[in-house]
């Protein structure tokens, strides 16, 4: 019985010292390396084939597709074609002119209606206004050389007293028309939401072009252009 427990406690030793072994190896091992997986990249930005889909894919029906913002306002201007939507509601663009009857300085009335067979050129504007004593010698020379044209020039000073806007009238020496619109009420009927600001009205009626103020000769050229069909305009 003996020989027996002594080879079953030999066995059992052997075991013992093997699994020792086998967790000693384990311990001590160097882990394996990981291998290093990059995340994969995304673009933001549609590729050529892409964007060429999505323009040619018509928007889903009742869906409103982003219009591509453009300016056009110069090339309507030089081409003498309607101008977009923003510029006919800012400037009347297309529509008939508002009424304008305002006192003349010196002495009696200027009337729209009245110049109606005429391409007719009006300022909203004021004496303080630096903008405004740079424009007003540039419009002087057009008045000049086009008003043989049928081309008529009107400057309405906005708020303010007669003696001093014809002061500054004979400072500038300005050779058109000048207007008052002392209580501000025509200019607001016009629109006119700063000062100085331009409409060009031809001889129909119909405003065709407008600018806000701050404006070069290039600028008024273009807007007579649109109201004096076949006359060679240059700045």
């Amino acid at each position: 019985m003996w020989p027996r427990l002594s080879i079953v406690a030999g066995l059992v030793v052997g075991v013992v010292v093997a699994f020792g072994i086998f967790a000693g190896i384990l311990a001590f091992a160097p882990e394996p390396p990981v291998p290093s997986i990059a995340p994969p990249s995304f673009s933001l930005a549609p590729s050529s084939s892409t964007r060429a889909e999505s323009a040619a894919t018509p928007a889903p029906e009742g869906s409103a597709a982003a219009p591509i913002p453009t300016s056009s306002a110069p090339a309507a201007r030089a081409s003498g074609t309607s101008a977009p939507s923003g510029r006919a509601g800012l400037f009347h663009v297309g529509e008939s002119a508002p009424a304008l009857v305002v006192p003349q300085v010196g002495g009696g009335t200027i009337d729209l209606a009245a110049l109606r067979g005429k391409p007719v050129w009006i300022n909203f504007m004021a004496t303080w206004c630096p903008s405004c004593q740079d424009e007003l010698p540039l419009m002087n020379g057009f008045a000049a050389r086009y008003g043989d044209k049928g081309l008529v020039v009107i400057a309405v000073d906005v708020r303010e007293e007669e003696g001093m806007v014809a002061a500054f009238a004979r400072r500038l020496n300005v050779s058109f028309p000048m207007g008052l619109d002392v209580d501000g009420r025509v200019s607001t009927r016009w629109g006119a939401i700063a000062l100085p600001i331009h409409f060009w009205i031809d001889a129909e009626g119909i405003v065709r072009d407008g600018a806000l103020g701050g404006i070069g000769p290039e600028v008024m050229a273009s807007g007579l252009r649109t109201i004096m069909p076949g006359i060679d305009v240059r700045p």
